[in-house]
């Protein structure tokens, strides 16, 4: 008898899963991903911090720190909306800036050439009335920033090298000057692009960590007295692993954050770069740098954390309709959720404004990207939590997933990105193994209340990844008549059902209901 109950229950068994392959099969066959997206709620994978959405403001023409608008209207209310944003100021031609110390005589020139320097032009001068200028803007904005300062002052270049100490006398007199007046800035970044690596310049790590030091003797002097000081921060550099550990090695207790910068799109004059943005294998070049950095920092014993300095994807001011576009939304927000799930505290996008792969276009109107940075910064907590996506499909290399806890309170909030530009993804989202719905979240005392959840997707209009505008839920993001950014509303789904995301779609979709272990503050 019990040989019959054990063919019977086998014979069951096989049935059904036949059965469900041979539907979903049929549903792949169907232009759909059907699978499931496994959400881990025992502890998170990393944290990033409050302000990880950072923006840069570099001295490039012709939108650079000495000619931008900073009284535009829409450019300040673009940036208030994030209440606050973070702001690296620096970057392109950083380290040929000199600042206008109070009571200097001399003509302040900008942008005069000069071929034998070795960025072209002769050193770009910061008046003191302009930083006035950008210090109340930051203030007028609710932002946050870093400032770049000049790493070459006193050092001799030769062969593709600079030599010898840094000369601070100038750096001092900007950060004296800062704060007398008692203008808030959260980080002093010393250097930008002087690892090697394909750089104009290099400066050897240990030469560079006593810069580096020599900067941290100078904020504990200059903030002597102050509750908070700012970081250091440093080398703002591409990623180049022997230089980075000695660097971190023999910087542990003077660094505070260690940033590299991210181009892992390419040539920005690459015709076919837009596919790019769809490609999983481009997407994720950056993921051993991420991986690897994030070693370094645990094993150098540092006590600095890592951050992208600078993220344009690609060279050479990015590319006209292309990462000015709804398809660099694809890269941004991947590099966005790949990034943290390595530790990585803040995240700066090159640009603010400037060249063609800016936040904001070259009259101040956000592009697809900038909805996105501010839609995570507004609902994407700090702690990183891991996922996964299975499914009997092929192709799943083009779905990603990320998730952290909720920002604004109890909740998981969840990003599905489909690559795809022909199939449809149906997830079913499942906490630990257990499928998300009312009754059983119940059961789990996973949902205390809501049975709902909030849905965003954005979308590119008639699917043109070229288009400059994007789409939230099938309705236009645009400026509206007042001047003002528009809301960034969800559709509300029931809990218990899955997640449709349409082809070449990014979906955030929050969970105000479920309350997971990760989540709590501990």
């Amino acid at each position: 008898m019990w040989s019959q109950i054990y063919l019977f229950v086998l014979s069951c068994v096989l049935y059904t899963l036949t059965t469900s392959h041979s539907l979903a099969s049929q549903l792949q066959n169907s232009g759909l991903i059907v699978g499931t997206l496994t959400i881990n709620r025992t502890a998170p994978i990393a944290r990033t911090d409050d302000q990880f959405i950072c923006a840069n403001i570099d001295w490039g023409r012709p939108s650079s720190l000495l000619s931008v608008d900073l009284n535009n209207t829409l450019l300040q209310t673009a940036v208030k909306a994030f209440t606050p944003l973070k702001l690296r100021l620096g970057g392109t031609l950083q380290d040929n800036v000199v600042f206008q110390t109070p009571g200097q005589r001399e003509t302040c020139t900008q942008f005069v050439k000069n071929t034998t320097h070795v960025y072209g032009l002769n050193a770009i001068c910061l008046p003191t009335t302009r930083w006035d200028q950008i210090n109340t803007f930051l203030k007028d904005t609710g932002s946050v920033a870093t400032f770049g300062l000049n790493a070459l002052t006193g050092k001799t270049i030769s062969n593709g090298q600079a030599l010898g100490p840094w000369d601070s006398t100038n750096a001092e007199a900007l950060i004296r000057y800062t704060a007398a007046k008692n203008y808030s800035i959260v980080g002093w970044e010393l250097g930008n692009e002087l690892t090697g690596n394909g750089t104009q310049l290099l400066v050897a790590p240990d030469q560079y960590a006593e810069d580096a030091a020599a900067l941290y003797n100078l904020i504990q002097d200059m903030y002597n007295g102050s509750e908070t000081k700012p970081l250091v921060v440093a080398p703002g550099g591409v990623f180049n692993a022997p230089w980075f550990t000695e660097f971190a090695h023999k910087t542990t207790n003077t660094v505070q954050a260690i940033t590299h910068h991210v181009y892992n799109l390419g040539s920005g004059r690459n015709p076919n770069l837009i596919n790019k943005m769809t490609d999983p294998w481009s997407l994720h070049l950056e993921a051993h740098i991420f991986a690897n950095l994030q070693d370094i920092i645990r094993q150098s014993g540092t006590s600095a954390v890592a951050w992208v300095g600078e993220a344009g994807g690609a060279l050479y001011g990015g590319q006209d309709n292309v990462t000015n576009a709804f398809a660099m939304t694809f890269w941004y927000v991947d590099e966005l959720g790949l990034s943290a799930t390595y530790d990585t505290k803040t995240y700066c996008r090159q640009t603010l404004v400037g060249g063609n792969y800016s936040l904001l276009g070259k009259d101040f109107v956000p592009t697809p990207d900038y909805y996105c940075g501010l839609l995570w910064h507004r609902i994407m907590g700090t702690k990183v939590l891991s996922t996964s996506f299975n499914s009997a499909a092929t192709g799943l290399d083009r779905v990603h997933t990320y998730a952290h806890c909720s920002k604004q309170g109890q909740g998981v909030v969840v990003v599905i990105i489909n690559l795809d530009g022909e199939r449809t993804i149906r997830a079913d989202v499942s906490i630990a193994g257990g499928s998300i719905s009312a009754a059983e979240m119940a059961n789990r005392r996973l949902m205390v209340a809501d049975a709902t959840r909030e849905e965003y997707h954005f979308s590119a209009p008639d699917g043109d990844l070229h288009s400059r505008v994007a789409l939230l839920n099938g309705i236009p993001l645009n400026i509206t008549e007042s001047g003002e950014i528009p809301p960034l509303d969800p559709v509300m789904k029931n809990a218990d059902g899955p997640v449709i995301v349409d082809p070449h779609t990014v979906v955030f979709v929050d969970f105000p209901g479920v309350d997971v272990p990760a989540c709590h503050d501990h």
